[in-house]
């Protein structure tokens, strides 16, 4: 999964549909560098779910194992003792990669506003263009309030220390937790993109 976050949503929410269940998400950006960061994606799936997905649930699904919980390459699995599972997936490197060879304008902007300070930044739009409900069956509203009621995702950005941001700071990381069912309902109040500014050093 690439740093094009808030493009990647929509996939998540079909993955976790797919599967029939649903997952709690968590994307962080990790700015070290003017140049360099870390992106970490956890996953976590509960115990009902993550059964009926190693039991084989979904099998039929013809779009393959790639598409799968927790099947990207690099993506690490572990089972929990109380039968959830989480997947974590890390990617480091220059900013050029952790955005990745696909992203195109809607991935993660990073931009050096004076030495050791860097701006963090992307837009809202295709997150509240492309998850509403309008033209859904009331079947399948209600499918997908069941699958997500109590489940968000949460975009947090990181540094030695956030100078300025319009998501909720805490400490040295800037973070916005969205319910799943404001997204899948429409209701979702962003503005047109969310930004941390972050000193590295």
């Amino acid at each position: 999964m690439s740093l094009n976050i808030l493009g990647k949503v929509a996939g998540i929410l079909a993955l976790t549909v797919g599967l029939a269940g649903c997952m709690d998400v968590t994307m962080e950006i990790d700015v070290q560098t003017e140049t360099t960061g870390k992106m970490t994606t956890t996953s976590v799936m509960g115990a009902d779910v993550y059964s009926m997905i190693k039991a084989g649930a979904g099998s039929d699904d013809k779009s393959g194992d790639d598409d799968g919980f927790c099947k990207e390459a690099g993506a690490t699995l572990t089972e929990n003792a109380d039968g959830s599972a989480t997947c974590l997936l890390v990617v480091e490197g220059p900013f050029a990669e952790l955005n990745g060879k696909d992203a195109k304008d809607d991935g993660a902007k990073f931009e050096v506003v004076s030495p050791g300070v860097v701006k963090v930044s992307f837009t809202t739009e295709d997150m509240k263009g492309e998850l509403g409900t309008e033209g859904q069956d009331e079947e399948t509203k209600a499918m997908m309030q069941q699958f997500f009621e109590g489940h968000s995702i949460t975009i947090r950005i990181k540094g030695k220390e956030i100078l300025d941001t319009n998501m909720t700071k805490t400490g040295n990381s800037a973070e916005i937790v969205i319910p799943f069912l404001d997204l899948i309902n429409g209701t979702v109040e962003l503005p047109p993109a969310l930004y941390a500014t972050v000193k590295v050093n």
